[in-house]
């Protein structure tokens, strides 16, 4: 008897556990809820609220993952842990794909999130201000790395080898104008050294979770220009889901007039809708 028991509470824990897969389904009183987990970087999530009460009908709900850094959310869903996530853009998902051979789409556009030069105010208040020596962080990864040192190249700083296109790295500089350090650093690293920084060149995201405002933090704002396609972020699926219905309605639901209005009111222009 003893032994049947084991077996039947064995066997129960393995169904419970079963059942909480990618897509996790609970009771709400109405129905069974789909659960669907998608990986983020930053606190730059009020949307997700948004989002999240305009799937109640369809008895669906975003459950938000978090990362500290851009390393792990592809990662995270190519092997499974999470459905969807959703904190890069397509020049990044593009570079990740290629690099890491990961087989993940972009299902939808979200938000288009410039890159702002912030300063080190005890140090600098203008980007006139920038002298030789002085030390200028950038991200590391290739994609917004790249985005950064033609920044510092639009602002007279540096010149980079034209055959580098869009995307430069620092061995491409061919020039400094202003004999500047650059430091490179993880995405999620730049603000807090920035006390140690002369300036840094940091994305929306990162910059809006360290408490700072690209509208008015920022001496310099990126100009988007001809590659606003590129810097489009997106929600991103294994390629095998990306017509999967419960999240082409996630998409969908992000992409609404409310979520705009969300992003217009929380984070004042920092964040632009990209699907508009």
């Amino acid at each position: 008897m003893r032994t049947l028991l084991k077996t039947v509470l064995a066997l129960g824990l393995a169904l419970s556990v079963a059942g909480c897969s990618a897509n996790e389904a609970a009771d709400s009183g109405q129905g069974e809820v789909t659960v669907v987990k998608v990986g983020v970087v930053g606190a730059y999530n009020d949307q997700w609220d948004t989002v999240n009460e305009l799937l109640k009908d369809d008895n669906i709900q975003v459950e938000l993952v978090y990362f500290s850094d851009y390393a792990l959310p592809n990662k995270a869903l190519d092997s499974g842990d999470i459905d969807l996530n959703a904190f890069q853009h397509h020049a990044y998902l593009e570079n990740e794909v290629a690099e890491y051979g990961y087989d993940i789409v972009a299902i939808g556009d979200t938000i288009i999130a410039p890159l702002g030069l912030f300063n080190n105010k005890d140090k600098i208040t203008s980007v006139d201000q920038i002298q030789d020596g002085d030390q200028i962080g950038i991200p590391s990864d290739a994609t917004n790395g790249g985005r950064a040192l033609k920044i510092l190249e639009e602002l007279g700083l540096i010149v980079c080898d034209p055959q580098a296109g869009e995307m430069p790295t620092v061995g491409d500089i061919t020039e400094k104008i202003v004999d500047i350090d650059i430091v490179e650093l993880e995405s999620g690293m730049l603000a807090s050294a920035l006390p140690d920084l002369t300036a840094a060149l940091i994305n929306g995201g990162n910059a809006i979770t360290a408490g700072l405002n690209p509208t008015t933090d920022a001496i310099y704002v990126e100009t988007i220009g001809e590659n606003v396609d590129r810097l489009k972020n997106v929600i991103a699926a294994r390629t095998e889901d990306q017509d999967n219905e419960i999240y082409r309605k996630v998409v969908e639901a992000y992409q609404t007039d409310e979520v705009a209005q969300t992003l217009q009111d929380s984070y004042q222009g920092a964040f632009l809708p990209a699907w508009q």
